[in-house]
């Protein structure tokens, strides 16, 4: 027998879930992220359908999101992509290329194996980005080039998700399609850069002057959700336009301000995401294909270290810093499972176990990423400084 929960008491349930798998992470060392989207999966039943969840993980990919766009100005961002596009090329054949390629080997017809590519393709930024940040890896050599990496995926991630969903309607997905969505995705990031120009340019000094905090709060998430709702209105992901928001203010002098304010909301409820994600994941009764699952599993490693080790090499990173980058992009997340969600039948089961084993060993490939660089190339070694003793 169901029991239907009153949904204030719900919500504070969760909140307590939530601090629990929090704190256990750390006493136990485990990424909380994991914890998060198992406890999500175990209370799919209840959990799949709660509007005040989806609702606080969607602000929550927002503002981790928005935050990210703080660390671009446009002129950084023009300089990344100059550098980034090879290897963004290559992370296209690899990941989603090659994995169509052994869907079509296992007997799939070219929409299914396209689907399966797809899913198998963008590393989940919102995980990648979370770990970075909790690692307090952010200011490695190595996190500039897969935050350039998250940030091509994320634009063609949305456009493979159009393509996939256009065909798998019935209707017909012309030429004129692609065409209008990248149209559309080229102008939501010039009307940002108008915007951070022209509107923003000022913004610090116009902040010096709210004196309460909560008005800057209301200011500062309102900009954040309206660019990214605009991006969803438009057809594109709520992700890229919560960066492009972020990226408008990047160009103000005092960027600390913005992200003291913001943080501690991101924080509350980025955590919904996970669990949500997890509840949208539906395992289904025993495990599909199970070697095709593993073969798509073993090659997601593999192509996101080739891209890390050759592609971080054209980008001009070292040897080691770049099989460090490769081991950190495994994971996979949030666009697989909107892409997953267009398959039907066993290839949805399919989809479901293969995100939730991607994101689990993409996370501890991440966690022992230094680890395993080290054992390759072995240590840094320390610059040894002569010091001089005062008055010898």
């Amino acid at each position: 027998m169901q029991v239907d929960l009153p949904i204030l008491l719900g919500a504070g349930l969760i909140l307590l879930g939530i601090f629990y798998l929090g704190y256990l992470s750390i006493k136990i060392k485990f990424p909380s992220v994991i914890l998060y989207i198992l406890f999500g999966i175990i209370l799919a039943n209840h959990l799949s359908h709660n509007e005040i969840l989806h609702f606080a993980s969607e602000i929550g990919i927002v503002l981790l999101f928005f935050l990210l766009g703080l660390e671009f100005s446009v002129s950084r961002l023009g300089g990344i992509a100059k550098k980034v596009w090879p290897s963004g090329l290559l992370d296209v054949v690899l990941s989603l290329g090659a994995a169509m390629l052994i869907a079509l080997g296992f007997g799939m017809d070219l929409f299914t194996a396209f689907l399966v590519g797809g899913v198998c393709y963008a590393t989940s930024s919102s995980i990648t980005a979370k770990l970075l940040d909790d690692k307090s890896r952010m200011a490695n050599t190595e996190t500039e080039y897969i935050l350039a990496i998250l940030i091509f995926e994320d634009l063609v991630a949305p456009i493979a998700v159009a393509v996939l969903i256009g065909i798998g309607s019935g209707s017909d997905f012309a030429t004129n399609d692609l065409f209008i969505l990248v149209a559309k995705i080229i102008g939501l990031a010039a009307i940002a850069i108008l915007l951070g120009k022209v509107v923003f340019k000022k913004f610090d000094t116009f902040l010096d002057k709210i004196d309460d905090e909560d008005f800057k709060i209301l200011l500062l998430i309102g900009i954040a959700l309206a660019y990214g709702g605009l991006a969803l209105f438009m057809g594109l992901s709520e992700v890229l336009g919560a960066f492009l928001a972020g990226m408008m203010l990047a160009e103000i002098r005092n960027i600390d301000r913005v992200e003291q304010t913001v943080v501690p909301i991101r924080d509350l409820t980025l955590p919904a995401f996970f669990v949500y994600f997890g509840t949208s994941i539906e395992l289904g009764e025993g495990i599909p294909m199970p070697f095709l699952l593993l073969s798509l599993v073993l090659w997601s490693v593999i192509a996101k270290v080739l891209v890390g080790v050759i592609g971080g090499r054209w980008y001009g990173l070292s040897k080691k810093t770049s099989l460090r980058a490769g081991l950190s992009l495994c994971a996979r997340g949030e666009f697989s499972v909107v892409i997953a969600s267009v398959a039907t039948g066993t290839i949805k089961v399919m989809a479901g176990i293969y995100v939730v084993i991607a994101a689990f060993l993409g996370m501890m490939l991440f966690e022992f990423a230094p680890k395993i660089a080290n054992l390759v190339y072995g240590k840094s070694k320390a610059k040894k400084k002569n010091l001089k003793v005062p008055g010898s």
